[in-house]
């Protein structure tokens, strides 16, 4: 597995990392033997950087990441995320207060003293982002994160807290299917020497195998929200994957390996981070990080899958509401 650097002054981790939000059941239900078996086949492959959240499963993936490192040798380097506050009035909190609380209660369910990376993992629109990266500082300072991140936010926002303390990598989702990162946050990560870490580089798992299809699968909880998914757009989007799964054979490789090689070559400071709770599901896309595509293999995805092609947002009104918009 090839490395890329965490931002400017930040480790060295594998060029994928491991999405671990399905350990806590939001895609179906999984058991920890599986998310155990799916972590031990990630560091086989030499994937080394997990990226979790305090809300993913209510604590349950950090808590399974924890079981892991129990039992285990390996240290990988882990991210986690805080800020988003669950239950019937979901909301976001940045404030010093609730950042400090909820990252003790992570650093407690995966047992270690500290986190290679934390990320605000959504804006609170009403609070200064100078206030988050003081108290990111601060967490630096003592020795409780390595560096921080800022999770669904707009380039200006990056600059303004760069500006502050030095952010190590911004999160936002970016695939074939969804690429609005293109309009000028990507470009500014590479500007600032911050690593770009694109979620769910496998459209929500439209691009695995099997093909996730509404029509034959429970999508679960989450993503039966996504409109992309909805019976008035999910035909539409369906002929645009179909005809690209015939093309990744034709190239011979797996459709989701062929995703995330196409991510890896939109820069070197992209790490994405796809997610499955699953061993046999990520050993099909582990091996990406070789895939070399050339211009006209790049020009052959554009033409089947172009920008703007998926029918439908990405996110519901209501789970889009703590998202920063800017295009």
């Amino acid at each position: 597995m090839k490395k890329r650097s965490l931002g400017a002054n930040g480790p060295l981790v594998s060029a994928i990392g491991l999405g671990c939000l399905s350990f806590g059941g939001l895609f179906g239900e999984t058991r920890l033997e599986d998310s155990l078996a799916c972590l031990d086949e990630a560091w086989d492959c030499g994937i080394d950087f997990l990226d979790v959240a305090n809300i993913y499963g209510n604590g349950r993936s950090e808590e399974a990441i924890g079981a892991w490192l129990r039992t285990r040798p390996h240290r990988p380097h882990i991210a986690t995320k805080a800020s988003i506050i669950s239950g019937p009035k979901r909301g976001v909190d940045n404030s010093r207060e609730h950042l400090r609380q909820e990252l003790e209660g992570s650093l407690r369910r995966m047992g270690v003293e500290r986190v290679d990376l934390f990320y605000m993992h959504r804006r609170e629109f009403s609070r200064p982002i100078e206030d988050v990266a003081e108290t990111m500082a601060e967490l630096i300072r003592e020795g409780k994160i390595g560096g921080y991140g800022l999770s669904e936010i707009a380039p200006h926002t990056l600059r303004r807290a760069h500006a502050v303390h030095p952010v190590s990598a911004v999160q936002n989702e970016y695939s074939l299917w969804t690429r609005t990162p293109e309009l000028g946050l990507i470009q500014t990560c590479a500007e600032l020497g911050v690593a770009f870490v694109p979620f769910s580089p496998l459209a929500r798992g439209a691009f695995g195998d099997p093909m996730l299809d509404p029509d034959l699968h429970d999508l679960g909880p989450f993503r039966s929200q996504i409109p992309r998914f909805a019976p008035e757009n999910w035909p539409a989007n369906r002929e645009r994957i179909v005809a690209y799964r015939s093309l990744a054979l034709e190239m011979g490789h797996h459709p989701a390996a062929l995703a995330i090689a196409w991510c890896l070559h939109k820069g070197d400071h992209l790490i994405p981070i796809p997610g499955t709770r699953t061993a046999d599901h990520l050993r099909a896309w582990a091996g990406a990080s070789e895939i070399r595509l050339s211009p006209s293999d790049l020009a052959a995805i554009e033409k089947v899958l172009p920008v703007g092609w998926a029918h439908g947002d990405r996110y519901s009104d209501d789970m889009a509401a703590s998202v920063e918009r800017y295009c």
